[in-house]
C-alpha cells in the first residue's frame, strides 16, 4: 500500500492534480486516446479546478464518472454536474465526457447500453477515487444487494447498486474495471479516514470494497 501523507489538504490537492496530469501525459505518449475516470462528492472539486487549467491534449481524453446517482445530469446530486462545472472547463473543456446516465430510462434497463459504451474505453488509463467512512468506493457499498456480483471477476463493466444508506439508485464501474485501471489515485481527508484505511487493509473486499484497489493505488491522505 503506497500511502503519501500531507500536512494539509491544499498541498495534497496540488500534488494530486500534478500526479494525475503526469499520468495523463504519460498515457497520451503511448495511446491515441486515453480514458480518465473520476469520482463525485465534495473532495475532488479542488483537484478538478487545478487540473482543468493544465495544458495537455485534452481532445484525446475521455472523462467518465466512476459512478453516478440515478438522477438527471442537472440535478444537484449528480456527479456529472460536478464534473462539468469543476473539471470540464478552461483547457479541459476540449475533453470528451461520457456520462453514466440514460435519460428517461430505469437504471436496470440502462445497464446494457452503458456497458456497450464503456467497454471500448477500457482499461481505464487513469483513475481517481475517494473512500467513504464505511469503506465504500465509487458506488460499491458494503452490504448493498448485489455487491458480491459487482466485485466478481466476471462482473460487467457497469453495475447497478441500491445502497440502503442512500436516497437513490446508482450505477458504478464494477470491481474488475476499477481493479484493472493502469494508474490509480485514492484521495482522502480527515483523521477518521486514516483509521478507516488501516482497518480496510485487513478486510476482504466484500466487507471493505476500497480494498480492491489498495495494492496498486497511490493513496493520498491529509488531516
Amino acid at each position: 500500500m503506497n500511502l503519501i501523507e500531507y500536512p494539509d489538504t491544499d498541498l495534497m490537492m496540488m500534488d494530486v492534480a500534478d500526479a494525475l496530469a503526469g499520468a495523463l501525459k504519460s498515457a497520451l505518449l503511448t495511446h491515441e486516446r486515453v480514458t480518465f475516470a473520476v469520482p463525485g462528492g465534495s473532495t475532488p472539486g479542488p483537484v478538478f479546478d487545478i487540473l482543468s487549467a493544465v495544458h495537455l491534449d485534452w481532445d484525446r481524453v475521455t472523462i467518465l464518472p466512476s459512478d453516478e446517482r440515478w438522477v438527471p445530469p442537472e440535478h444537484a446530486r449528480a456527479n456529472a454536474r460536478l464534473i462539468r462545472e469543476r473539471l470540464l472547463k478552461d483547457a479541459a473543456s476540449a475533453a470528451t465526457f461520457q456520462p453514466l446516465y440514460v435519460a428517461e430510462t430505469e437504471v436496470d434497463a440502462a445497464l446494457g447500453p452503458l456497458a456497450e459504451t464503456v467497454a471500448p474505453l477500457l482499461p481505464l488509463d487513469v483513475l481517481m477515487l475517494g473512500m467513504g467512512m464505511d469503506m465504500h468506493t465509487a458506488s460499491l457499498f458494503p452490504g448493498a444487494d448485489g455487491l458480491a456480483d459487482a466485485l466478481g471477476h466476471d462482473a460487467p463493466p457497469v453495475v447497478a447498486t441500491r445502497p440502503a444508506s442512500q436516497p437513490e439508485a446508482r450505477v458504478s464501474l464494477s470491481g474488475p474495471v476499477l481493479q484493472g485501471a493502469l494508474n490509480t489515485h485514492v484521495v482522502m481527508t480527515g483523521t477518521g479516514k486514516r483509521d478507516v484505511l488501516q482497518k480496510a487493509s485487513k478486510l476482504q473486499p466484500i466487507e471493505a470494497p476500497i480494498q480492491i484497489v489498495l495494492t496498486n493505488a497511490t493513496l493520498h491522505w491529509a488531516p
